[in-house]
Parts: structure tokens; C-alpha cells; sequence
């Protein structure tokens, strides 16, 4: 876990959090919609500032009161705890609303934590933002910031507060380091929170039985031997005529994005249905097609009986040119069974998604197979004439021919296996590169 002094944005709902989130953060977007309660859990990005660093933090809306909705109360519990552990806590208040008695109940909290509290009067860019200017002093904080996090006024001088009160003021190095990105893909309710909560030990997503629970790609770094793999778990993925509200629709947007940002893609199922859905087989062939390692887990293994295992045996049946290019675990987020495993399958994909090949090794092995089994273009017979690889994680490589438009899916599917057959590739997509040699 991060030893970065932690800075966490709190406030009453909808007073722009997450768009101060959005405007601080470098990589890690908050999804920002007029709409109570869209964050829930917390979303967390390392930001720089003039060489110092620190873990910046968006939680859900912070309130005293419990309530009867477990996840509305998780989400309350939650953003009081990271509270009780920050550094640095920047209060948001609404300039444009004016003061609010939620403010002056936040507001006694953060004084009876005795916490360096930074107070930010956001949306100062509205007229109505003047006639509420002197509101906000009864609040007591010393340190008051007008900003506008959606115009982006004001921030400059309060990166430059914030790191001017963190308790470590030493440069930090970034970390140069490659690190293995790992996100969790699936369908709603098919145990990647669990997952995530398992692997870091810790509560980090909030776990319901009610679909959507998790709204946000939420990230986080695991040491494992001596690299880091940063895992991401989604919202769940339905079929597309299946999202109708919009805020599902972003949902499923903040998704992919984080499925492009990724290495390697976690597709998790459960396997107690016996079959992969239309929609998870579409999402297996996305990311291999998008040049993402993949590995299928196979949840909720506890409730998989003798005929169920025989019934989803003879459902991918048909699926089978795919399933053998990838890595499968059968696991249980509930016993936690194969949970251990994990990380290992992940750190082995990831060495073969980075490894390099000796060009001349790839020139003779392809080269070899075209004279044991020629290929051609109506009369015309295909050449290669080199092989180059151009990087690694997807492994890419370049072949040199004689008429680049005759190397098409089906020549490049050979070439593929033919490089599987004397390689250990299973998990990680091939990507070729066509040009004519001159």
C-alpha cells in the first residue's frame, strides 16, 4: 500500500468533489453527474506538485447521520474512517448555494478531529457565489480558498497549500518502474469487488447484492515479489440494450476506459450458470482483439456441482479456438478457494505479455513453417522476408513481404500458431505489423 501523505476531498453531496477530484487528479477520472450519491466508493490518484506527492482521495458525500441503506451507510462509514487517517482534509463547500447546516455539522467534526483542514468555497465563477462571500468564515477554518473546480480558477494556488502542509516535504521520486496493470471485467454481481477486497485484504470496494454497487473503475497497487500490479475493479457490464439510464451509461464507459488503460483483463464469471454468457463472450473477444492478456476466472466454484461442470464443459465446446489461447482458474471468492493463486497467474501472463524474441529466431521459425506449408494469394505464392519485433506488452512484431494486402486474418491466424506451437503464449495476444520489404 502507498506511504504517500494522503489529502482527501470531503463535503456535503453535490458540491463539486469529484470535479475538484477530476481537476487535481492526473489519471484517474471521477465520474461528475447531477445526481445524489454517484460516488460511492472511494476513488484515489497519486498527484505531483513542484516534485512532492500525495495519495488524493474523492469520497462519497460525508454525513453525521446514519441511515437505513446499507450502502448509503457503508459509503458514511467509509468516508469517515479515510477522514480519521488523512493527512490533509479539504473540505468542499457550495459558494454558489451558500451555507448550508450539513456544512456547520461536517464542519464541528473536522475541529473535533483536530485535523488540518483546507476549506475550499468552490463555484466562485457564479454571480450568485458574492452574495454568499463572507458565509463561509463562521465555519472557523483559518485557511479559506475561492476556487472554481470546473474552470479550474484558484487551483495553482491551492496545489501550492496543500503541498505546503503536508508532513513530508521531501522530493519524491516517481517510480520508473513498469508496472502491470490489471483490471476486473464482468457482468454485474459476478464477485469483483469480493475479488478486489480479497487480494488487498483490506473493504476496499463496497460488496451488495444490488446491481451497480460499484459505479466508478477504482484502482490500487499490490507489491507482489518485486514488482507492483496495479488491479482496477468496474462496474459491472450488461448487454447494451440492457442500460438505459444514463448514469449507467457512464458506468459502462468508465469501464472501457480503464479496459484500455489495462494489460491484462480478469474476466470473471460464475461458473454455477454452467455457460458464458453472449455478453461475456463478447467481452473475452474484445480484449483479445484489443490486444489485452486475458484470464478467465471461474467464480462462485463452490456451487458448481459434477453436472454443472460437464454442462459448462460442453457450453464452451464450441468457444474452443479462443478458450486455448487463454488462462483459466476456477476460484470461489466466497471459500476462498485458488484466491492465492491469483497474483502468481497474473505475474506469469505478464511475463509472457513482455517477453522478446531474438528477430533472427522469429525470421527462421516463420519462415521455416511458410516453406513447410506455402501460402498464396489466388496463383500467387506469399513471401516473408523478415521478422522484427517492434515491443513488447502486447509483443508486436513486423513482417517484411512481398504484397502486404495478401497477408490478411486468416494468414496472420497461421503465423499465430505456428508461433504458439514452439512459444508459451497462452494468455497473451500477438499483434502483426504488415510492410512491404523494399
Amino acid at each position: 500500500m502507498s506511504k504517500l501523505p494522503k489529502v482527501i476531498i470531503v463535503g456535503r453531496v453535490n458540491v463539486g468533489k469529484s470535479t475538484l477530484f477530476n481537476r487535481l487528479s492526473t489519471d484517474v477520472k471521477s465520474l461528475t453527474f447531477d445526481y445524489e450519491g454517484v460516488t460511492r466508493d472511494f476513488l484515489k490518484d497519486e498527484v505531483c506538485w513542484q516534485g512532492k506527492c500525495f495519495d488524493l482521495i474523492d469520497t462519497g458525500g460525508i454525513s453525521l447521520r446514519k441511515t437505513s441503506d446499507p450502502i448509503a451507510e457503508a459509503v458514511r462509514v467509509k468516508a469517515l474512517d479515510l477522514v480519521e487517517q488523512s493527512d490533509v482534509v479539504v473540505f468542499v463547500c457550495d459558494g454558489k448555494a451558500g451555507l448550508a447546516q450539513e456544512d456547520l455539522e461536517i464542519s464541528k467534526l473536522l475541529h473535533k478531529m483536530k485535523k488540518t483542514v483546507l476549506l475550499a468555497i468552490n463555484k466562485i465563477d457564479s454571480s450568485l457565489a458574492k452574495e454568499h462571500e463572507f458565509e463561509f468564515e463562521r465555519l472557523g477554518h483559518k485557511a479559506i480558498f475561492p476556487l472554481s473546480a470546473q474552470h479550474g480558477k484558484g487551483i495553482a494556488d491551492f496545489l501550492e497549500t496543500i503541498v505546503n502542509n503536508l508532513p513530508d516535504t521531501k522530493i519524491v521520486e516517481q517510480e520508473q518502474d513498469d508496472i502491470c496493470k490489471v483490471v476486473f471485467l464482468g457482468k454485474p454481481n459476478v464477485g469483483k469487488s469480493s475479488l478486489m477486497n480479497l487480494l488487498l485484504k483490506q473493504e476496499r470496494s463496497i460488496v451488495s447484492q444490488e446491481p451497480g454497487t460499484t459505479r466508478e473503475a477504482i484502482s490500487e497497487k499490490i507489491r507482489f515479489y518485486e514488482g507492483d500490479i496495479q488491479i482496477t475493479d468496474t462496474a459491472g457490464v450488461r448487454r447494451k440494450r440492457a442500460v438505459s439510464e444514463e448514469l449507467e451509461t457512464f458506468m459502462v464507459k468508465s469501464t472501457m476506459r480503464a479496459l484500455k488503460d489495462s494489460d491484462i483483463v480478469l474476466l470473471l464469471v460464475d461458473s454455477s450458470e454452467g455457460r458464458l454468457s453472449d455478453q461475456e463472450l463478447k467481452l473475452a473477444f474484445y480484449a483479445f482483439d484489443n490486444y489485452k492478456a486475458l484470464v478467465i476466472l471461474f467464480n462462485k466454484h463452490d456451487l458448481v456441482d459434477e453436472y454443472i461442470e460437464e454442462t459448462l464443459k460442453f457450453n464452451l465446446e464450441p468457444y474452443k479456438h479462443i478458450m486455448k489461447k487463454v488462462e483459466r482458474l476456477n476460484i470461489s471468492c466466497k471459500t476462498g478457494k485458488n484466491i492465492g493463486k491469483v497474483l502468481a497467474k497474473i505475474d506469469t501472463v505478464f511475463a509472457r505479455y513482455s517477453q522478446r524474441f531474438a528477430d533472427d529466431d522469429l525470421t527462421f521459425l516463420l519462415k521455416e513453417a511458410l516453406e513447410r506449408r506455402p501460402l498464396y494469394h489466388k496463383t500467387m505464392r506469399l513471401v516473408l522476408r523478415g521478422v522484427r519485433q517492434l515491443s513488447t506488452a502486447p509483443i508486436t512484431l513486423l513482417l517484411l513481404v512481398n504484397v502486404p494486402d495478401w497477408f490478411g486474418p486468416s494468414q496472420l491466424g497461421y503465423f499465430d500458431n505456428v508461433l504458439r506451437k514452439q512459444f508459451n503464449l497462452k494468455g497473451v495476444p500477438v499483434r502483426f505489423v504488415v510492410r512491404k520489404k523494399k
